[in-house]
């Protein structure tokens, strides 16, 4: 398996740092109002990874953060008149609905930031005893950027460019030895939450955050570290400065990062009007449409997010789970009999798409590939799934099918919806009139389903029904 290492800007083969397990670090979103689709991208992506990596029998801890203190979670409480944990408290919870919307597994950790204050403290503490960081006259920490020999290696930046001109990380302030150095500890301000430190009462500055939490859970060497590409400067470079300097080992093995987003071809932004969140695109759609949509393209490609290109995805998703409600319904009316050569062939003939599968994942989780690999399944299944198959042999190409699902978080089957008895009744009763030939009836029925949102399919082993 092989992925695409930010730090190195090339595909290395995966070795993970202990054999069988995988341990990964995304970072994960500020919970001050409703996530939106660019958030939702690299939630999708990673979530995928991981799906992939347990899928190949490795052993996850995957770890994802919520950052509960940030000025903007401040600023909103401010606005409400209610405190930052309310409405952090409150935008996590709503995160989670959309989540699992999107059929995103929980991670195995879910740190809080503000549940992390005295590890900070200690880190923070570390790097001012081994001269990497220092405290100013009003309480501030600084991290001494030109210390750590290797900064800039993630971005590949240079320091000295950087000095030069560069205002990524400037920050101006006549307490800073230096405009590179970057805030670990910063003193309160009115109405602010605050912690209490050696230092001053105050809060942690956003990257050290990240750096703690991932050691907490993960340990001092992680072989994954992801995010979306705009993280990598400065705030994973930041990352790799304080923790290495810190724990002295290598942070991270690998680093990963999704592109951008766009919205009809344009970057996605609140004065443009183009801005969505993930539980308003779930008014127009089924929220497993936007996680197809996401995995159509490979990751590392820039997306544009459009209603003909949701479309396009709402089709492809429907050609999958028809071909799978397909066969559910064959398998109810199927035989219990021993596979026939023919079906032993078919059977192994469609491992091939699985392996086609495999080698698309297997090359940097190119899902795109990955999900042409399903559609030609999908294209096997309609060609080669008859009332004529025994049960065993519908079974293993449902089987087949739901597996590589499995992994790109593509849900097969729906949960169960109950008609209510009216509706049964006329779905009897439209039967009972084609027996009779009494056809006008059985039109006029199914035309009164339709308009209660219920379309029926009549096929050679009887009615199926869905929604429309």
């Amino acid at each position: 398996m092989k992925l695409y290492n930010t730090l190195t800007r090339r595909k290395e083969e995966f070795v993970p740092v202990e054999e069988g397990k995988v341990k990964m670090y995304v970072c994960g979103p500020t919970v001050y109002n409703y996530i939106h689709i660019g958030n939702a991208r690299p939630m999708i992506v990673f979530d995928t990874v991981r799906r992939y990596m347990e899928y190949k029998g490795y052993d996850v801890n995957f770890v994802s953060n919520f950052t509960d203190v940030d000025d903007k979670i401040i600023n909103k409480a401010i606005e409400e008149g209610t405190t930052a944990e309310e409405v952090s408290q409150r935008f996590i919870k709503e995160c989670k609905i959309d989540m699992d919307g999107m059929n995103i597994n929980p991670a195995t950790t879910h740190p809080l930031a503000t549940q992390e204050i005295d590890g900070m403290i200690e880190m923070i503490g570390k790097l001012i005893e081994k001269g990497y960081a220092y405290p100013a006259a009003d309480g501030t920490v600084y991290y001494r950027t030109r210390k750590f020999k290797d900064y800039g290696k993630l971005s590949h930046k240079n320091i000295d460019d950087l000095q030069a001109g560069h205002r990524d990380i400037k920050v101006t302030g006549e307490l800073k030895e230096d405009a590179l150095d970057f805030v670990l500890w910063k003193p309160k301000k009115e109405g602010e939450p605050y912690w209490e430190s050696p230092w001053c009462d105050g809060r942690p500055g956003w990257h050290i955050e990240c750096s703690v939490m991932s050691k907490k859970y993960l340990g001092d060497e992680i072989d994954i570290h992801a995010g979306g590409e705009d993280l990598i400067f400065p705030h994973h470079e930041n990352e790799i400065a304080q923790s290495e300097a810190a724990n002295g080992v290598e942070f991270s093995k690998y680093w990963m990062h999704n592109a951008f987003l766009n919205i009809d071809n344009k970057k996605m932004s609140k004065s443009l009007g183009n801005f969505f969140t993930v539980r308003e695109v779930s008014e127009k759609y089924d929220l497993q449409v936007l996680r197809f949509f996401m995995l159509s393209a490979h990751y590392r490609s820039p997306l544009n997010f459009s209603a003909d290109l949701m479309e396009a995805a709402k089709n492809g998703l429907e050609r999958i789970v028809t071909a799978a409600e397909h066969i559910l319904h064959l398998q109810k009316s199927a035989a219990e009999e021993e596979l026939t050569e023919e079906e032993k062939k078919a059977l192994e003939e469609s491992k091939l798409y699985q392996d086609k599968f495999e080698t698309a994942m297997d090359d940097d989780f190119n899902t795109a590939d990955g999900i042409s690999a399903v559609f030609e399944l999908v294209k096997f299944i309609n060609t080669h799934a008859s009332a004529e198959n025994t049960k065993g042999y519908l079974n293993a190409l449902y089987d087949r099918l739901k597996t590589l699902c499995d992994v790109l978080g593509i849900l097969l089957e729906k949960e169960e919806e109950i008609l209510d008895a009216e509706i049964e009744n006329l779905i009897a009763e439209r039967q009972a009139a084609r027996k009779e030939k009494n056809f006008a009836r059985a039109d006029e029925i199914r035309d009164l389903l339709l308009e209660k949102g219920i379309i029926l399919k009549d096929t050679r082993e009887g009615v199926q029904w869905k929604r429309a």
